[in-house]
C-alpha cells in the first residue's frame, strides 16, 4: 500500500507563487497516477492535475491550465505541484492521492481517485490567497 506525505502549502498574495510536494513510498509498481485536488469547506472535492508516473504523462482541470504544473521526481518518488499565478479562488485544503491498483491512462485517473476504495490520500495542506 502506497504511503503518501505532503508539504508546502501556507499563505500568498495574488499573484504569488506556492509549490506542493508529495512523497510516496510502499509501492513496487511505479505505473500509476497520482493526482492533486483541493477542496473548500462545504464544497465537493475538485481535481486539479494528474501525473501518470510511469511515463509523465499529465492533466489538468481548465481552472488551473497555464498556471499550475505537475511533475515529478523519480529518483525521490516525489510529485510537486509548482502554482503559479495564484488567485483568491485557488484558496482550499489541497490533497495529493495515489492508486496503485488501476493500470489505466488519461484524464479518468481523477475519477479513479476520488471513487476507488484503492486509492490512498494525502493528510492535505492549506493554501490561502489573499487579494
Amino acid at each position: 500500500q502506497v504511503q503518501l506525505v505532503e508539504s508546502g502549502g501556507g499563505s500568498v498574495q495574488a499573484g504569488g507563487s506556492l509549490r506542493l510536494s508529495c512523497a510516496a513510498s510502499g509501492y513496487t509498481n511505479s505505473r500509476f497516477c497520482m493526482g492533486w485536488f483541493r477542496q473548500v469547506s462545504g464544497k465537493e472535492r475538485e481535481g486539479v492535475a494528474v501525473i501518470f508516473f510511469n511515463d509523465g504523462s499529465t492533466y489538468y482541470a481548465d481552472s488551473v491550465k497555464g498556471r499550475f504544473t505537475v511533475s515529478q521526481d523519480n529518483a525521490k518518488s516525489t510529485a510537486y505541484l509548482q502554482m503559479n499565478g495564484l488567485k483568491p479562488e485557488d484558496t482550499a485544503m489541497y490533497f495529493c492521492a495515489a492508486n496503485t491498483a488501476w493500470f489505466g491512462s488519461g484524464p479518468a485517473c481523477y475519477t479513479i481517485l476520488l471513487t476507488s476504495g484503492s486509492t490512498t490520500w494525502g493528510q492535505g495542506t492549506q493554501v490561502t490567497v489573499s487579494s
